[in-house]
């Protein structure tokens, strides 16, 4: 099936053949919606849209598409005969510098990534999303939109560049049909994130989660996507932050056993 079928709503995902995107694009098939897989990786989407087409077939389709590239992204979407539902996910973090030390080609891609392909993408986007009823974009944000931490200086303020267009979005789109949602995450743990924030060191990225109880995982995140997209139209979230339980804040995270209190 098609994404332009008008019988069913469609999802485009950037980021969406692994963690957090891949999850969302699960959730949002399993709730009825044709998902269309973008990011820069063919095998991976290709990968994630075949698991999702194996239980509900022709859910899902891939499209090659580089967020941060003008061409890239005018290209994919031109193919598009429609889209419902809008989510910014791609992005993602590079070192732990101070500021001082910090890395600019680094720091510029972060941008490019988390910031310029946000908007790229929602421009070419919302003619799309205009002559929708179920009108959604949801920018995939972090805690770091909103709070700093040492070390984080390029990853903080690209996020809190993610946050600032949605908020600043949902001012300018007022009166229309549009709902603007800011997801921000705390520690998930996935399978790339910090492995590639840390230059593929596999043992600092494994001491990012270690002795936490029950970090966040990409299903989660996805659930929260699926949350806000499924309310009623008149029904917008703003922000939802959403960490695990033994994260109280972004500098205070707890590493040790939790009694839940439960036998799962």
């Amino acid at each position: 099936m098609s994404a332009d079928e008008s019988s069913q709503p469609a999802a485009l995902i950037t980021g969406g053949g692994t963690g957090i995107g891949a999850a969302t694009a699960r959730r949002l098939a399993a709730d009825g919606f044709h998902v269309v897989i973008a990011g820069r990786r063919r095998e991976r989407l290709d990968e994630t849209a075949t698991a999702i087409n194996v239980d509900l077939p022709g859910a899902a389709s891939v499209l090659v598409m580089d967020v941060t590239s003008d061409v890239s992204v005018r290209d994919a979407v031109a193919g598009l005969g429609r889209c419902d539902v809008l989510v910014n996910n791609a992005g993602g973090a590079l070192g732990v510098s101070r500021v001082e030390d910090g890395d600019l080609v680094e720091w510029q891609r972060m941008y490019d990534t988390n910031v310029l392909g946000t908007v790229r993408v929602t421009q070419a986007v919302l003619p799309l999303l205009r002559r929708s009823p179920r009108a959604t974009i949801v920018n995939i944000s972090s805690v770091a939109g909103e709070s700093v931490y040492e070390g984080g200086g390029g990853y903080t303020a690209a996020k809190h560049g993610t946050s600032v267009i949605s908020e600043t979005l949902r001012l300018e789109l007022n009166g229309e049909n549009v709902r603007v949602v800011d997801v921000r995450p705390g520690l998930v743990h996935t399978e790339e994130f910090s492995l590639t924030r840390l230059h593929g060191d596999q043992a600092a990225a494994d001491r990012v989660y270690e002795g936490v109880d029950r970090p966040l995982v990409a299903s989660d995140v996805a659930e929260c996507v699926g949350f806000v997209v499924g309310l009623p139209q008149h029904v917008n979230i703003d922000t939802l932050v959403v960490k695990p339980v033994a994260q109280a804040a972004v500098h205070k995270l707890h590493r040790a056993p939790i009694d839940w209190k439960t036998a799962d």
